[in-house]
């Protein structure tokens, strides 16, 4: 495979894993880029077409960053929010449970 076809392979994948948040995939996906890029660099200078691809699998990739990093900021959000509501859950599960039991 040239390498323009394999960096458009590359683009194609990271932008599905990154449409679906698919987090395992996206993890997939920069371990193979991280290892497949200096190979493909190591062939010699890229031609326009393939500089191209590049520009494009690197604009994919911040954009995949991105949407990680605002999902880690949603996820600590969340937690955050759980840990300040804890005690409202407990004292809702107790007097729920002991409305069930009638005591």
């Amino acid at each position: 495979m040239d390498r323009q076809q394999a960096l458009l392979q590359l683009a194609q994948q990271l932008s599905a894993a990154t449409a679906a948040s698919d987090w395992t995939a996206l993890a997939a996906m920069n371990t193979l880029m991280a290892a497949t890029l200096p190979a493909l660099a190591a062939q010699g200078a890229w031609t326009a077409p393939e500089r191209a691809a590049l520009a494009a699998l690197h604009d994919l990739h911040v954009a995949a960053v991105a949407k990680v990093d605002g999902a880690a900021i949603e996820t600590g959000q969340h937690l955050s929010d759980m840990t300040n509501n804890r005690e409202g859950w407990l004292a809702y599960a107790l007097d729920s449970d002991s409305a069930a039991t009638g005591t």
